[in-house]
């Protein structure tokens, strides 16, 4: 084996130019594929991480005949008597919060400029709103007794040029099926991370949005946050009750996991592809080998070097490019992940309901990625050497002897 391995040195370092550049494409796709791999890991976590602290939260509790989509006030539609049912969620030792919240469709008017906008009167105190409260870029934060303030989306603030101590004008649907108009004062603006939601969302304290929607002592859902998401589950089965529905945010965030299936499928493609066309070039340096080298494989051979030893001295030499490609490709790879992780892609103001995005991309690259990418690529580039180890191995000795080279 040491002979082999020395054997392969050398043959490599015949054309020192030819392997370097072999051994840096494979490297090169390696690099680009850890990258790739990390930022839409990145975007996966960092898309469910949003959903759940902003929108579906790890359960929620909530009438049967709840429909999220319409933001229905029907009393039927509504959780009942929700503080107490969040205290009594809340005093369960996974739950880290459980907050009443309510859901309204309204129109904001501020001069001439007019915006729709999803109402949520929240509990300001509630941990679960750390987000908004953490988030504040101008202004002062909610309290519960406020009843003429509202905290506005930073994106929805500049599209309407809008600061905290101006004043709008808000329409809103209520239970009864009328619209309520009254005048609210901005108290302060925040910053989610994700524009496309904050360019849509209107908060107000709970008491006041039951208020105007003439929905007292009701709530749309009850919603909870878990110390721990693997906890989810259980916590369910707990919570399960006739008269409420308890709904994980596996069901609420459906598009999402099918996006994170989706693009894991995409990516073994990918591999394969990228993988694929580095191959491509080990092949055709383990081909320029044996042509150059006929007949010094004839004489090996004659010598009385078995046809297994000649392709295993092939595989040695793949195997020793795709080492060097595996380094070269770990250290630009590790250079690029390690910028989008730290200072990302900035891609603005995108996402859809249901597939919330931050304003920038952070790559997260995991353990099984790198492992499992790394794997592939040294079994891909030993299957590239097969051809050219059958090759030399299937060379006949005498003509190999009379060969020009």
């Amino acid at each position: 084996m040491i002979q082999l391995f020395k054997m392969a040195f050398r043959d490599l370092g015949r054309n020192r130019r030819r392997s370097f550049f072999s051994a840096l494409a494979l490297g090169m796709g390696l690099a680009l594929l850890l990258l790739m791999a990390a930022v839409i890991s990145g975007e996966v976590r960092d898309s469910m991480d949003l959903s759940i602290r902003l929108q579906s939260g790890h359960l929620q509790v909530r009438s049967k005949t709840f429909d999220q989509e319409k933001n229905s006030l029907a009393r039927e539609d509504l959780v009942a008597a929700p503080e107490q049912l969040a205290a009594q969620i809340a005093a369960l030792e996974p739950v880290q919060a459980a907050t009443p919240r309510l859901f309204a469709s309204g129109i904001v008017t501020a001069g001439e400029d007019t915006a729709g906008v999803s109402i949520m009167g929240i509990d300001p105190a509630s941990e679960a709103n750390a987000p908004y409260s953490g988030g504040l870029v101008d202004g002062s934060y909610l309290t519960a007794g406020d009843r003429e303030g509202v905290l506005m989306g930073k994106s929805l603030a500049e599209k309407l040029n809008l600061q905290a101590g101006d004043q709008i004008l808000l329409l809103v649907n209520t239970a009864n099926g009328d619209v309520d108009e009254q005048p609210f004062v901005i108290r302060g603006t925040f910053a989610t991370g994700s524009p496309f939601y904050d360019q849509s969302t209107l908060l107000m304290p709970l008491a006041k949005a039951q208020t105007i929607t003439r929905a007292e002592g009701y709530a749309s859902t009850v919603f909870v946050l878990l110390k721990d998401t693997q906890q989810t589950e259980t916590v369910a089965a707990a919570l399960q009750s006739g008269q409420y529905e308890v709904v994980p945010w596996q069901e609420m965030n459906a598009l999402l996991t099918q996006v994170q299936d989706m693009s894991s499928s995409f990516m073994v493609v990918i591999y394969l592809i990228v993988l694929g066309i580095t191959a491509t070039v080990i092949i055709n340096t383990l081909v320029m080998a044996v042509f150059e080298r006929t007949r010094e494989i004839g004489i090996l051979a004659a010598m009385g070097m078995r046809p297994g030893r000649i392709m295993a001295m092939f595989f040695t030499e793949s195997a020793l490019l795709t080492v060097g490609g595996i380094i070269i490709g770990l250290i630009l790879g590790g250079l690029m992940v390690a910028y989008a992780t730290n200072v990302g892609f900035y891609i603005g103001n995108y996402g859809i309901e249901g597939f919330l995005l931050r304003d920038r991309i952070y790559a997260h690259l995991t353990a099984t990625d790198a492992i499992s990418l790394i794997i592939t690529a040294f079994v891909v580039s030993l299957l590239a050497a097969l051809y050219p180890a059958i090759l030399a191995a299937r060379l006949e000795p005498v003509e190999a002897l009379h060969s020009g080279n």
